[in-house]
């Protein structure tokens, strides 16, 4: 009877594994197999699309965060002699009369650097709030069905049949003293609808997947399964979404701003700037084309990053 557990001869070659390199090592060929989401980073980083949102999203939070980087200028000081003193002087980057001034001698620059950090601040605040409270109750709706769904379901349609802007206008009419944190809850408060009925229906749909299912199978918590499981594998529409409402959120706030119930009169906004500027439009349109401008473009990005994102985590799209 052959000896089994005898080890080979010395002289057999050992015969080793190298490890994957080159183009089979990036396209994932050999080793472990690849997630979504190192899939979708894998396809981002390979569409303009996604580099010159990217960029341009990362120059309005840097303006946003340190507009000291880019003007020492107090945007609320202004010298009447100044007011509409020539057209604005493009040569000189990053100066005063880079943009021009307004009618009472301001620096449209300098207002425009600043007035950034509160449209800003009002975009991401409003989009964490709806994200997280409309995720979770999108995510309870459609996992637990049943009473729950129908109760969470026909709450959310109460406050999406009220119309957004108005909405938030009677909100913010009944505070006299309108901050970053007024504006930002009164705009949650009426915006998170859509995130909760897309994840919903995401929820509805992996929640009936096989993995999900031997979760359940091998005793799983009801947390566990949600945290683990369902919510990794539901998240990605909602984050496209989200990042397309960001936009949609600083719109919004420059839209209350114009109508003059968003910041205060002391604060820098770029849609309290618009307004401002509508008076003048035909003599001094510039004091119109910059915060305009500004914002157009600042909305623009995050709407390009939105379908950029929303293309690299759909397998259909690609």
């Amino acid at each position: 009877m052959p000896d089994l557990m005898k080890t080979p001869p010395a002289d057999e070659p050992e015969v080793a594994l190298a490890p994957p390199s080159g183009k089979a090592a990036e396209a994932g060929e050999v080793g472990g197999a690849r997630s979504l989401w190192g899939d979708a980073w894998r396809d981002l980083r390979r569409r303009p699309l996604f580099v010159v949102s990217g960029l341009l999203i990362l120059l309005v939070l840097l303006v946003s965060a340190f507009p000291g980087l880019f003007t020492s200028t107090d945007p609320g000081s202004g010298d009447l002699t100044k007011n509409f003193l020539g057209s604005p002087n493009l040569t000189h980057f990053f100066q005063d009369d880079w943009f021009g001034y307004d009618r009472q001698g301001r620096s449209i620059y300098a207002r425009v650097v600043f007035g950034a950090r509160n449209s800003v601040m009002v975009g991401l605040g409003v989009t964490l709030l709806v994200t997280f409270f409309g995720g979770l109750v999108g995510m309870l709706a459609g996992y637990f069905g049943g009473f729950w769904d129908s109760l969470l379901s026909r709450i959310t349609d109460v406050f999406f049949g009220i119309p957004f802007l108005l909405g938030a206008m009677v909100v913010l009419n009944a505070f006299t003293d309108r901050d970053v944190w007024v504006i930002t809850g009164a705009l949650a408060f009426l915006g998170w609808t859509q995130i909760a009925r897309v994840m919903r229906g995401a929820v509805i749909t992996t929640k009936h997947a096989d993995y999900v299912m031997a979760a359940k199978a091998l005793g799983a918590g009801t947390k566990r399964i949600l945290f683990r499981h369902v919510l990794p594998n539901a998240v990605a529409p909602v984050i496209v979404v989200a990042t397309i409402a960001l936009g949609t959120y600083i719109v919004a706030e420059s839209t209350l701003s114009y109508l003059g119930l968003g910041f205060g009169s002391d604060a820098v906004s770029w849609g309290a700037d618009i307004s401002d500027a509508t008076q003048d439009i035909r003599n001094n349109p510039h004091t119109l084309i910059f915060p305009a401008g500004m914002l157009s473009i600042t909305v623009l990005a995050f709407i390009m990053l939105g379908d950029a994102v929303r293309e690299a985590l759909d397998p259909k799209l690609r």
